[in-house]
């Protein structure tokens, strides 16, 4: 990545003999690849530009988009609310552009795995070219082609994360898909979607702790004796729904709920 004075970024992918062009001039490749992050390169108008490697909020942000991406501040609390430790069982549904998968796949760790399922193909592909560009090679990763609310092949699971227009239609699945003590979590952008979800978790008899909220992210500037908020900030982007599994009556409960081997294959 690289950054210009007036604080603008690129994404540059580098590669042998390549170049990149902008508007202060053209920088080769070659002069980035082997040097140190925090390198300071010229381009051939003499502007000079500091060259990072991206973190995962910048990645997102700039990455290319089949649908729309989770914003890194919601990013950041759904690992804490959905509870993501390294050795998770992790379900996702909706993959998108991949954002959020890959956010999930390195909080569950090594020992961790993570299904994410999608039922549109061509953003399935751009998730793929997405995680691989960023994260390389992922074996504890399964990308599936499927429609979870018929069904939740790769059950059971620690955790269930959404990002899908009708969550709602996911809770009796995730009945028989989550272990009890699990955390169902779902991303919608609307006081309609959130009703909806909370009044069928809450029906089902098998969900407690429904909770909801949002995030604001406000920016400060800070220059000498100077200090006032940005002007402009990230207010709402969406809900975040919780809930926990719990053995609700008939049930048996024969699986504890504590952290668990991996149960489903990538």
């Amino acid at each position: 990545m690289l950054i210009d004075r007036k604080r603008r970024s690129y994404l540059v992918w580098l590669k042998a003999d390549g170049a990149y062009d902008l508007r202060g001039g053209r920088i080769a490749h070659d002069a980035l690849i082997g040097q140190s992050e925090g390198t300071t390169v010229e381009t051939s108008r003499g502007e000079r530009l500091l060259a990072l490697r991206p973190t995962l909020a910048d990645y997102v942000l700039a990455m290319p988009r089949g649908a729309q991406v989770i914003y890194p501040k919601d990013l950041a609390l759904i690992l804490i609310l959905a509870d993501i430790y390294p050795g998770a069982a992790v379900i996702e549904a909706g993959t998108g552009s991949g954002a959020l998968t890959m956010a999930l796949v390195r909080a569950a760790g090594p020992s961790g795995r993570v299904c994410s399922y999608e039922v549109r193909e061509e953003f399935q592909r751009t998730a793929a070219r997405n995680i691989a560009r960023y994260l390389g090679e992922t074996p504890t990763l399964a990308l599936r082609l499927h429609d979870i609310a018929t069904g939740i092949p790769d059950a059971p699971a620690d955790r269930l994360v959404l990002d899908l227009p009708e969550p709602w239609r996911v809770v009796e699945p995730a009945l028989g898909a989550l272990r009890p003590g699990g955390i169902f979590l779902a991303y919608v952008p609307t006081t309609i979607q959130v009703q909806q979800a909370a009044a069928a978790l809450r029906a089902s008899g098998g969900f407690a702790q429904v909770e909801i909220v949002e995030s604001l992210l406000r920016p400060w500037n800070v220059e000498g004796q100077s200090v006032r908020p940005a002007h402009r900030m990230v207010a709402h982007t969406g809900f975040l729904i919780t809930a926990r599994r719990v053995i609700s009556e008939g049930e048996t409960g024969a699986e504890d709920g504590s952290p668990s081997a991996v149960s489903f294959e990538v």
